[in-house]
């Protein structure tokens, strides 16, 4: 069942997930800010990733580059001059918008690729497209609109200080090729895995944190020999669906569109996006694609060194293929919180909202919820001692219907009630959230048994 894009963000807001960038001054467009349960998330999800296409993979290493590059690390990759969109504004509500949008949304079987600015605007006008804001067909002239966020480096404000924050985080790979290669003594195959924020200046930035100026990415460059037989194509493909599943999306929402020739970056060879089906509808979730040996060509050429690689095998030098699988960190929290939110109708006509997160992504595991305030140092006792294992918290607040709603709400998978017997037995009760089912259990034997329930 899909929800209501605004009751999902909502919930997020009010549960401490994310929160308006810099809200107490009004705001700042399309900003969002990481909550307490948000960026817990966020880095389990990156930690994941990491662990996942890094720590234990065979092929793969890490880095970390500067934001900051050299400029002509820009010019070299295209985004100089190529990095623009077609903006456009509606003369009648003065919505903004990029062109190309209208086009594939109101005419997706137009190709649109070659045509200058004006044959775009000659098109929109003849087959009469309109704005989604206010209907009418009145758009005024098609200009470039810049993407990269320019600065100034120094102290001096001038032509030669002029430096951008990267758009994209793969260059940092690219320019580290042979670096990397050279220190840790690689043998194409092999990738290179870089988490790290980007920046652009989007004309119509919005849908929460789907789409945002300045946002996380987690890219992989793969190089390979250019005349290899192996479909690293179809195999990153099949690696990405098996993370997703494991995070806990849902794969009836994944969808794939593969990029006519027509349409290609400049770059690209090839380029599948991998898509979820958002309650704004279908939008791109993680991006696969073929870059032969384009960029470190490129940057072979603009910065005069070689980046060719030596084959110890036939001793002869080549410049590697690449393949990258990139995702936005931010897209895909977005997906797995919308897949995760549900509301459920109970018996006596009420309802709950929960998080439905598996337990290697839930911010909390477990929540230790002491039946009374007389109990609470006995609780606190147990959960300290359960600290140092595992993600667990400690509610003392409300009723324990309240308090078990509010853990649902926040996605803690179970909950462990101390009560009046406990003092007696030894034992508590596990209440899973799904089902809320609940268990007495030893407490000698509770981490055994806790253990047991995060790795299901």
């Amino acid at each position: 069942m899909k929800y209501k894009i605004d009751d999902i963000i909502q919930h997020l807001k009010m549960f401490g997930f994310f929160f308006q960038g810099s809200e107490i001054y009004g705001g700042l467009s399309n900003t969002w800010d990481y909550g307490p349960l948000g960026v817990e998330l966020k880095r389990l999800i990156k930690d994941l990733w990491w662990t996942t296409f890094v720590t234990r993979n065979e092929y793969n290493v890490g880095l970390d580059s500067s934001i900051l590059l050299n400029p002509k690390v820009w010019e070299a990759s295209g985004h100089v001059n190529n990095f623009s969109d077609p903006l456009t504004d509606c003369n009648g509500c003065k919505s903004r918008y990029r062109a190309d949008q209208l086009i594939e949304e109101q005419k997706p079987d137009f190709d649109y690729s070659k045509l200058s600015n004006e044959q775009l605007k000659e098109y929109i006008d003849k087959e009469k497209i309109i704005c989604p804001s206010c209907k009418k067909a009145n758009f005024g002239e098609i200009r470039e609109f810049d993407l990269l966020f320019q600065t100034q480096i120094g102290v001096i404000r001038d032509k030669k200080s002029e430096v951008y924050l990267r758009p994209e985080t793969a260059q940092g790979i690219f320019i580290n090729f042979k670096n990397i290669q050279r220190s840790m003594r690689l043998k194409v195959p092999f990738g290179v895995c870089q988490i790290g924020k980007s920046f652009r200046n989007e004309i119509t930035p919005g849908n929460f944190i789907f789409r945002t100026r300045e946002f996380e990415q987690m890219e992989i460059e793969f190089f390979y020999k250019p005349n290899d037989k192996t479909d690293w194509f179809q195999i990153w493909k099949l690696e990405i669906i098996n993370f997703l599943e494991n995070l806990g999306i849902n794969l009836e929402n994944i969808s794939y569109l593969e990029h006519d020739e027509k349409k290609l970056s400049h770059y690209s060879k090839k380029t599948l996006d991998i898509e979820y089906n958002f309650p704004f509808g279908i939008g791109e979730l993680w991006g696969l694609t073929s870059r032969t040996d384009f960029d470190l060509k490129r940057h072979q050429e603009y910065s005069k060194k070689s980046l060719e690689y030596l084959d110890p095998k036939t001793n002869k030098k080549y410049l590697p293929y690449v393949i990258e699988p990139s995702v936005g960190v931010d897209r895909l929290i977005f997906a797995l919180l919308c897949d995760a939110y549900s509301v459920q109708k109970l018996k006596n006509n009420e309802e709950r909202t929960l998080l439905k997160l598996k337990p290697i992504v839930a911010p909390y595991q477990f929540a230790i919820l002491p039946l009374s305030k007389q109990l609470n140092a006995n609780a606190m006792e147990l959960w300290k001692k359960l600290l140092p294992k595992f993600r667990c918290t400690f509610d003392t607040s409300g009723n324990i219907g309240k308090r078990y709603r509010r853990q649902d709400a926040i996605g803690t998978p179970f909950c462990i009630t101390f009560d009046f017997d406990s003092l007696n037995d030894k034992k508590v009760t596990i209440r899973d959230r799904d089902s809320m089912n609940q268990e007495r259990i030893s407490i000698v034997s509770l981490k055994e048994t806790l253990k047991k329930l995060v790795n299901n």
